[in-house]
């Protein structure tokens, strides 16, 4: 019982170990392809970090997202064949701009909603109050 209990306390730095991802630098074949990964990595979102991209966070799942999306990359997929995989995964969330659709029609048109309403209420309270009668300007006292 002591030797398995002492074999899994030295067995335990490994499998956090082996955890950790690749520390090797993102590799990239030209000027070009870094540049379409830095723009596609600030439009998808770190699926742990809510308010990062994935280019900003140092999250251990946004460096493993930007190793697959660069091997999804030299694979030769297209953008939005990438979102359309990570969408399939992650959902909606890992979109920094997610696309109009019904389930996102108050997130995108929500604030000019607001926005028109305040405008509407603003309107009506302006006209309300320039329909009451205005009291004399002088009422001929004298102070």
């Amino acid at each position: 019982m002591l030797r398995a209990l002492l074999l899994i306390l030295l067995a335990a730095p490994l499998l956090a170990w082996a955890q950790v991802s690749d520390p090797t630098p993102l590799q990239f074949r030209d000027p070009a392809q870094e540049a379409r990964f830095n723009a596609l990595t600030h439009e998808l979102r770190c699926v742990m970090c809510q308010n990062q991209s994935l280019a900003d966070s140092n999250a251990q799942i946004a460096h493993d997202l930007r190793r697959e999306v660069l091997q999804l990359m030299n694979a030769g997929q297209s953008d939005a064949q990438i979102k359309t995989y990570l969408v399939s995964r992650y959902g909606e969330f890992v979109l920094y701009r997610p696309q109009v659709e019904r389930s996102t029609w108050l997130l995108w048109f929500g604030p000019a909603l607001l926005l028109a309403v305040g405008a509407l209420i603003v309107v009506r309270v302006v006209r309300r109050r320039s329909a009451q009668a205005v009291p004399p300007a002088d009422d001929g006292q004298e102070w």
